[in-house]
């Protein structure tokens, strides 16, 4: 919601005020609404404020309660009816107005650094505690919002916004060359805590970090549970209400706002999104318009997306604004700042995502996404199977098998085609070692070796020891793509200020999600099918799973009037990395997997040539930060 920015001086020495106003105001892109600052001794602390919540409308930050401890936070809480009973009990006063900002405030004063436990939702936060002079800052859960510091010289410099830690004068512009690495062979760094410059880091999900005396320590306050075994209710419906009461919640959660959209398709996830946000707002008395945004191909490819997104818009009663592709090119528009990521992205198509968030920050500030059902209902009934095999739970297996075969209209989606696909592939030649990799860097990291590690799998009896139940789905929802994603989709990284909500990443829902049985719930995601009965429209409901084909890239390779081609020189900065005339010219008939991989060399290129070739900027306006001097009641 906010962009927050501070300086910590580790020596004492006072905080440099014009550069932390600097600072502050280059965030006015991704928080609009009040850009302030406030710094005291070695101490300094900044906010750039994007007003989302009724509690906001008269936010200020940095905020205080007594004048010795400050907070600025990028922070939506849930729960919060519960937090304000806990709080309620221990500090006697009125929170029901308090700001977001404010309740962390309270906890920390309450309970110290053990607020975490008893903090849900998205969060990026730093307090400075005067009396203990003491900093403590935490990153949420799964790691919705960012958080990035640098130890510069003797300062210790920290944001939710990559690009604002850059503009300190003791952080260089040097690249981290493994990030780098991860990137051209991964699509993003597998090092959770590095960023791609070497002097900035990133505070991991779930992570805290702590600095007094000089002394930085940094250390995990949660992990995910492990389900050790099932839920188990008596009926079926049981099942289904629970699931609609933890949905209802966690989208209740995240519609504090008078305009929301949705980032919706046709496929299950994000249409049961909107139809719970459809349900929510018509049992309150609060106004809030709610419209949808489906990406959607006309002619380039197949593509029904949107004729089931408007069947559901229709239905329910909501806009739908479609944004069609066939318009957009590989690589265009990728001179404009607002296209240039802080880190590098593996994107062939940057301006469909900026487009979107254009159209986008245009109604809303805040948008709604299926992301989180696909793994957390994800299952593998192969292995399910086995293990009950092994297990010689011969009866479970046959009334589980009963249960997938009666499934209604299980016969429409065998995907029988789809399943031999998959299993042709294993016998099909992967996307191997990129051979365009320089030699010497390859060497020099061991890339090779990174390379065969990542590829493998992790030990599946070592997994289900872990996490009994589904262990496909806990490794699914654990994989540190998603903390990447969310990283894409924040406002630093778009420029734009509109923020990503994801209700299937409740941590009430999700811990539900988890320890659901393989069968029949978590099969083709039939507990939303069932959930969704009398809701969504039934060739909604009952549509299979339809994924986007594979050759759109092939398809926007080779549409004329001439094809695409690679650049004929690459960024000169490209070549400590890639050997440029071993990348191959693409022509469409390669396999999706070699597409996909023949172009990050491309997506690196472009990063890199607009790195180095433009400075850094704000873009938009340019607001004077207003510097706050005293102490003032929240």
């Amino acid at each position: 919601m906010s962009g927050i920015v501070g300086i910590l001086q580790l020596d004492g020495a006072p905080v440099d005020g014009r550069l932390l106003r600097q600072m502050t105001e280059f965030m006015a892109y991704r928080g609009p609404d009040a850009q302030e600052s406030w710094n005291a001794g070695p101490i300094g602390l900044g906010h750039a404020l994007l007003r989302t919540a009724p509690e906001s409308a008269s936010e200020r930050q940095p905020c205080t309660l007594d004048g010795d401890v400050w907070i600025v936070a990028d922070a939506r809480v849930d729960a919060r009816a519960e937090l304000l009973l806990q709080l309620g009990a221990i500090c006697y006063r009125d929170l029901q107005r308090s700001s977001d900002a404010e309740l962390i405030l309270q906890a920390y004063q309450a309970w110290g650094e053990d607020c975490l436990e008893h903090l849900l939702g998205d969060f990026s936060f730093a307090i400075w505690d005067k009396r203990r002079r003491r900093l403590f800052c935490a990153r949420d859960h799964l790691g919705v919002k960012p958080f990035y510091y640098a130890l510069a010289g003797g300062s210790l410099v920290f944001s939710n916004t990559l690009d604002c830690v850059r503009l300190h004068p003791g952080v260089s512009d040097e690249l981290n060359d493994r990030a780098i690495g991860d990137f051209l062979l991964f699509d993003f760094n597998e090092d959770p805590a590095t960023t791609s410059f070497a002097d900035i880091q990133r505070l991991p999900a779930a992570h805290m970090l702590g600095c007094s005396e000089g002394a930085l320590r940094v250390r995990r306050y949660w992990t995910l549970p492990a389900a050790e075994e099932e839920v188990r209710y008596r009926s079926a419906d049981d099942y289904l209400e629970q699931f609609r009461e933890l949905l209802r919640l966690a989208v209740a959660d995240r519609l504090r706002c008078d305009r929301i959209g949705v980032l919706m398709g046709g496929g299950l996830d994000s249409t049961s999104v909107a139809a719970t946000a459809k349900q929510v707002l018509n049992n309150t008395s609060t106004p809030c318009e709610l419209r949808a945004f489906t990406v959607i191909y006309r002619q380039l490819i197949p593509d029904d997306e949107g004729y089931y997104a408007g069947l559901v818009g229709d239905a329910l009663g909501f806009p739908v604004q479609y944004l069609a592709l066939d318009d957009h090119s590989l690589y265009d528009d990728r001179s404009e700042a607002e296209f240039h990521t802080p880190e590098p992205v593996h994107d062939p198509l940057p301006s469909v995502m900026a487009e979107c968030f254009r159209q986008t920050s245009a109604h809303h500030r805040v948008v709604l996404t299926g992301f989180g059902g696909d793994p957390a209902l994800s299952s593998s009934l192969s292995a399910h199977f086995l293990r009950l095999v092994k297990g010689l739970q011969f009866a479970r297996l046959c009334g589980d098998l009963n249960c997938y075969l009666r499934a209604e209209g299980r016969l429409s989606r065998l995907y029988v085609r789809t399943r031999l696909g998959i299993f042709l592939a294993r016998h099909r030649r992967e996307s191997g070692y990129p051979a365009w990799l320089n030699h010497q860097f390859a060497a020099r990291l061991d890339l090779p070796a990174r390379f065969e590690q990542f590829k493998k799998d992790p030990a599946p009896e070592s997994l289900v020891a872990r996490q009994p139940v589904r262990p496909e789905a806990y490794q699914a929802v654990s994989a540190p793509a998603w903390a990447c994603l969310f990283e894409r989709l924040d406002p630093g990284a778009r420029r734009m200020p509109v923020e990503s909500r994801h209700p299937f990443l409740d941590l009430r829902l999700l811990r539900y999600l988890l320890a659901l049985p393989a069968l029949p719930w978590c099969a083709d995601k039939e507990l939303l099918r069932l959930a969704m009965r009398g809701v969504l429209p039934e060739p909604v409901r009952l549509r299979g799973k339809s994924p986007v084909a594979d050759d759109w890239l092939a398809a926007l390779l080779k549409r004329g009037p001439r094809p695409w081609q690679k650049p004929k020189v690459a960024a000169p900065w490209l070549a400590p990395y890639v050997a440029w005339e071993r990348v191959p010219e693409l022509s469409g008939t390669e396999g999706s997997d070699e597409l996909w991989r023949d172009l990050r060399p491309i997506s690196l290129h472009y990063w890199l040539q607009h790195l180095r070739g433009s400075a850094l900027h704000a873009g938009g306006r340019e607001p004077a930060a207003v510097e706050l001097t005293a102490a003032r009641p929240a």
